[in-house]
Formats: structure tokens, C-alpha cells, sequence
């Protein structure tokens, strides 16, 4: 059976650059997050939470399937980009989602220019990719760092159900 997963918060990348310049132009704070968010868990639940407490108006880049398998491998992603996307907008913290497809996002962050960028705790300055950083920079973004939920990673998650299947 297939289903169409209608979503209200799934925008192309030049539909979220306009809201964005709305939201800008009424004094709000975006912040802009980016992953591929292959299997949702919590580690992910709350490094959003985190994130959207640094802004009025929280978005997520996420990446397209193809970046995803280029990054993670041929049997990545678990669900397809629209699936990632609707688990995604479920999240009440999340306002809007854009997909991209490139190797790094520093061309969206070019044209999005979010006032807060966001990532985990896993990150530093020294392990944003550096196209994105130079992005980030010359639009004024300013970069936190949310704390790293240990013991959470899709990876990880990944490994154990396969472990766990193994011993069946």
C-alpha cells in the first residue's frame, strides 16, 4: 500500500528563502539545522530541541537521498527523503524543511542566510566542512553547538538491531 505523506512544512529551497525573508523582515530569529536524519531517534529529538531554543523559527536542511547514499553508503538511507521529511515536520520545534542535494550546504546557506546555525556536540568549528563554515561566516550565521546525546547515533542503532536480529 502506498501513501502519500502530505506536508505542510516542506518547502523548495527559493519558497524557504522567502519566508525566511519574512520572518527577518518582522524581527525573528531563524535557525538552521541540517542532516540526514536517516532514522529518527532521540539523540536527533533533542539536539532539535536544543537547536530551537536559539530562535523564533527553527528549519532543517535535509539531505536528499542521493546525498545521503554518497555520505553513508549504498544501503543508506532506511526511509526515503519524503519520509524523513513528514517524521521531521511532525516535530512540533521544527517550522520548515528544506532538501538538499549537494555534497555540503554551503550554497543553501548562502541564500538562506539563517541568523543561528546549529549542529551537535559531536561538531566543533574545526569539524563544520569548511565550504559550509566560509558560508556561514560571510553571511554573519552565528554557529552554536548544542550538547551530544551519547549513546544515540543511526549507526550505532543500526548495528544493535542487527546484532539483536543475529541472536534470533
Amino acid at each position: 500500500m502506498t501513501y502519500h505523506l502530505e506536508n505542510q512544512k516542506l518547502f523548495d529551497l527559493q519558497t524557504a528563502c522567502d519566508i525566511r525573508e519574512r520572518l527577518r523582515n518582522s524581527g525573528k530569529r531563524v535557525v538552521l539545522t541540517n542532516g540526514c536524519f536517516d532514522l529518527l531517534h532521540a539523540g536527533h529529538i533533542f539536539s532539535i530541541t536544543q537547536a530551537a531554543d536559539y530562535g523564533d523559527s527553527l528549519w532543517v536542511a535535509l539531505n536528499s537521498d542521493l546525498s545521503v547514499k554518497k555520505i553513508k553508503g549504498d544501503k543508506r538511507p532506511i526511509f526515503n527523503e519524503q519520509v524523513r521529511a513528514y517524521m521531521l515536520s511532525a516535530l512540533g520545534k521544527v517550522q520548515g524543511i528544506f532538501i538538499f542535494d549537494g555534497p555540503n550546504l554551503a550554497n543553501e546557506i548562502l541564500k538562506f542566510q539563517p541568523d543561528v546555525y546549529v549542529k551537535s556536540g559531536d561538531y566543533s568549528l574545526s569539524k563544520l566542512n569548511q565550504d559550509e563554515l566560509s558560508s556561514l561566516q560571510s553571511v554573519h550565521t552565528d554557529i552554536r553547538f548544542v550538547p551530544f546525546l551519547e549513546g544515540f547515533s543511526t549507526t550505532s542503532i543500526l548495528q544493535e538491531i542487527a546484532k539483536k536480529i543475529s541472536e534470533d
